[in-house]
């Protein structure tokens, strides 16, 4: 009985009288979806389009029996698709393609065109002569009425649609970049264009040589203003006067020491004197110089000033006999005295648009500079060691690793402890202050509002804060390095490890 049940399953399977079952047939697929978007059509609209108009004005032709949708039987409830699906997106002109026009196309062209594509491959571009060449050159141009190259070959009747106003391509993310670049990373904090407080400075020397503001770590900031000068407590708001010259003598230089409440102030006369601001008492006068002293600079007890006459002069404070070495360094005044955070390194400009780098005073030759650089196209006063990189200065006009043209003069210059970046005061035309990412030197942001020259430069003890110092008698307070909350706090707490495992080791 198997056999015979086989059998018959085998001859139910082998009649070609039935209809076949299988999937439904594409073009069946296709009358479907157009007999239900015509249905819904004429439920939507005023006037009735049959299934046949709509074919016919769709693709411009009579149709055929095997597209004609009345022969067909109407799908199910169940198998009809939403409306929503098979509606075709509107775009501003009425389509979503671009479709070169046929008509108008140039197949003579483009055939020339293939064809000389193909002799230049396969080398046949070589073995012609110059002559022959330029002839074929010419015959292309007369034919198609000029340079074949720069012909389309497909042609369009109409532009591209535009987008509408506001439109906003969504797949743009997926053509963006998945991991955005540092130095656009960096700069997208958020830094205040408009200073956070202005204060008055009153009878300020306009004299680029002159070095006349410097913040101490006890945050008070010493100001040199004419003949007087005046301390100015950030934490409080206070102000004092610290003393007043003769009236014939003004203040030059003023240079905190690194710890401490001492103050070195460089006058006219050619002194360099020495205040306990804490007392508001002066503790001594130390000469040295016959001319101003313009610039000063510590290096623990030891104080080193320059002059008009460019000469450089070592004090040691402690000391009764101050005077360590003298030497002469410029043919012009120095105006910028640095030493380098190890004190390894002491850099000093000059009018005479010199650049050297002096070791210190306990190496050999320290009377002559190890290095010189002549770079400069003007008087080198802007002058910063990187604070983590010792070998590293940046000076105004030119360095050896980077040189940026600012098209202004460089006044001052900072490097910033809590960013790695350079912070840069300007005279004409701006007379802006601009901050730069280093080592790339790119421009992070220029801030703005000083109506004259930018002459000084001063930076908070916790680095946050720049003070800028005008000849619009104006000290500013920018505030552009402020640290973001949640890394200062993941700093502090590897701090706290880390002294949690130096006191366990102890």
């Amino acid at each position: 009985m198997s056999h015979l049940r086989f059998m018959k399953e085998l001859n139910n399977l082998t009649r070609m009288d039935e209809t076949i079952k299988g999937p439904t047939p594409r073009w069946q697929k296709k009358c479907m979806e157009t007999s239900n978007l015509s249905i819904n059509l004429s439920l939507n609209s005023s006037k009735k389009i049959t299934s046949n108009s709509f074919t016919s004005s769709a693709t411009g032709k009579t149709p055929t029996k095997r597209s004609d949708c009345k022969t067909k039987k109407t799908p199910s409830k169940s198998t009809r698709k939403s409306p929503s699906r098979v509606t075709p997106a509107k775009t501003p002109n009425g389509g979503d393609r671009f479709i070169p026009s046929r008509a108008t196309t140039n197949f003579e062209l483009s055939h020339y065109k293939i064809l000389q594509q193909q002799n230049e491959q396969n080398g046949d571009k070589a073995n012609i002569s110059p002559t022959k060449r330029e002839m074929q050159r010419l015959m292309g141009e007369n034919l198609h009425g000029g340079d074949i190259n720069n012909i389309r070959v497909l042609s369009y009747q109409v532009k591209a649609p535009a987008p509408p106003e506001g439109y906003q391509n969504p797949l743009k993310v997926l053509y963006s970049q998945t991991k955005t670049p540092a130095s656009a990373r960096a700069s997208t904090r958020y830094i205040p264009q408009a200073a956070d407080r202005i204060l008055d400075a009153p009878e300020i020397i306009d004299d680029y040589y002159l070095n006349l503001v410097d913040w101490s770590t006890s945050n008070i900031l010493a100001v040199g203003l004419g003949a007087d000068v005046y301390l100015w407590n950030a934490g409080t708001g206070t102000i004092e006067q610290l003393f007043e010259l003769d009236a014939n003598d003004y203040v030059c230089s003023v240079a905190w020491i690194q710890e401490g409440p001492c103050l070195a102030v460089g006058t006219t006369e050619g002194n360099t004197e020495l205040w306990d601001c804490s007392q508001m008492r002066r503790m001594r006068v130390m000469n040295g110089h016959t001319s101003r002293v313009g610039s000063l600079a510590w290096n623990s007890h030891i104080l080193t000033s320059g002059s008009r006459l460019g000469k450089i002069v070592h004090h040691d404070v402690r000391q009764r006999d101050h005077l360590i070495s003298t030497i002469n360094a410029h043919a012009q005044e120095v105006c910028g005295l640095k030493w380098s955070l190890d004190g390894q390194y002491l850099a000093s400009g000059g009018n005479d648009n010199m650049l050297h780098i002096w070791q210190s005073i306990t190496g050999r030759n320290s009377s002559q500079p190890i290095y010189s650089f002549n770079q400069h196209q003007a008087a080198v006063k802007a002058l910063a060691w990187c604070p983590w990189q010792n070998n590293v200065l940046a000076s105004g006009g030119g360095a050896c690793l980077n040189a940026i043209d600012t098209k202004s003069q460089v006044c001052a210059l900072l490097w910033s402890g809590n960013y790695k970046e350079i912070i840069s005061g300007h005279g004409y035309a701006q007379n802006q202050v601009t901050i730069w990412k280093y080592p790339s030197m790119t421009k992070v942001t220029d801030l703005i509002g000083h109506t004259s020259r930018v002459l000084h430069l001063a930076m908070s003890p916790d680095g946050t804060t720049v003070l800028s110092a005008g000849a619009d008698e104006t000290l500013r307070l920018w505030k552009c390095f402020q640290m973001d909350p949640h890394k200062k706090k993941e700093s502090s707490d590897i701090k706290s490890v880390a002294s949690r495992l130096k006191q366990s080791i102890r």
